[in-house]
């Protein structure tokens, strides 16, 4: 497919934002990826050095953007998992506004589409369930997550203001649990903490009773609806869910991760950190009826991959102790 847009990614060597760099480019596009290198990796990117149609800009979303033209903005600049963004708290925040603002001026210079990538986070510990866009969410302002829950919230606010003030064709995903290759392996997001601990022959940590849930979208098929969000003329600047609707407990989880990896573990069971939502489930009803998407990939197909890409991370920095047993993950995919 040829294409003559070029579409900047902030954030683009991350986790989604690889995935969507790699999809932009075989749909055709000239693809600028701008990323800090502080949470994203440069062999997300391998596979896309060499296309004459990439171009890699290392650069921190809060100093001056480059003067570029374009066509589309995908902005995911951001750390997305607790340990990540409560190591530097006012970096975080001011990665969400300051951040939000210099790339939402790279869109009004362009006359660009934007689209923020914004998080169920927002809805904080919910009191509706599953959530709606037009909850307002249960957020502690002055809890250890604020920096990224209010970041976002304040990065929302922004580009509904440019929608408002200068026109800007914005789009808002909201964007919920998601999983799959290419996480880090000390993101510290659950998948990735089981996947890694049952690999290392650790017991799996869970906090609390285990029956706190989560929602898990496979990263295909969220790449999948925010390239539908942007792309789809009639969108507006409301904001979208993004996620998968199928609700698990975190012990449901912790059984499947052992049950795909053909081995068992230990429980360590901790205390519930400060603000940890109990309960989180998007109700996609807008995603469905405005975009025509809904996530397709069960939760056990997608863990089958996961689990191999965090084997061979682990394998290359010589911490996995044994192998994942290979008529496991071969009867997985069978069924």
């Amino acid at each position: 497919m040829k294409s003559t847009r070029t579409t900047l990614v902030t954030g683009g060597a991350g986790f989604i934002g690889s995935h969507i760099c790699e999809r932009l480019l075989d749909e055709g596009d000239h693809v600028i990826c701008l990323d800090s290198m502080l949470t994203g990796r440069r062999e997300n990117l391998a596979s896309m050095r060499r296309d004459p149609r990439f171009d890699l800009i290392e650069r921190d979303v809060m100093l001056a953007p480059p003067r570029v033209k374009v066509d589309r903005v995908l902005h995911l600049a951001c750390a997305a998992s607790p340990p990540h963004y409560q190591a530097d708290p006012i970096h975080t925040m001011m990665t969400c506004v300051q951040g939000t603002r210099n790339y939402l001026e790279v869109a009004r210079r362009s006359g660009a589409r934007f689209l923020l990538s914004s998080t169920s986070e927002v809805y904080g510990d919910p009191e509706q369930h599953p959530q709606q866009e037009d909850y307002r969410g249960c957020v502690n302002t002055t809890g250890p997550r604020a920096c990224y829950d209010e970041g976002k919230r304040a990065a929302e606010a922004l580009a509904s203001d440019y929608a408002r003030v200068f026109g800007l064709d914005i789009r808002i995903a909201r964007i919920f649990n998601t999983y799959g290759p290419r996480m880090r392996a000390d993101d510290g997001r659950v998948v990735t903490n089981f996947v890694v601990q049952v690999l290392e022959g650790q017991p799996l940590t869970i906090y609390g009773d285990g029956s706190q849930t989560r929602s898990f979208c496979y990263v295909d098929d969220m790449v999948t609806g925010l390239l539908r969000l942007l792309e789809t003329e009639d969108a507006g600047p409301a904001p979208v869910n993004l996620g998968n609707p199928e609700e698990f407990t975190i012990g449901e989880l912790a059984r499947l991760v052992m049950e795909l990896s053909g081995r068992r573990a230990e429980i360590d069971e901790r205390p519930l950190p400060e603000d940890d939502p109990r309960r989180r489930r998007p109700d996609i009803g807008r995603a469905k009826a405005l975009l025509g998407w809904a996530p397709n990939t069960l939760l056990r197909d997608g863990l089958v991959p996961t689990i191999l890409h965090f084997e061979h991370q682990l394998a290359r920095a010589g911490r996995t102790r044994i192998p994942v047993p290979r008529q496991s993950i071969a009867a997985t995919a069978a069924e």
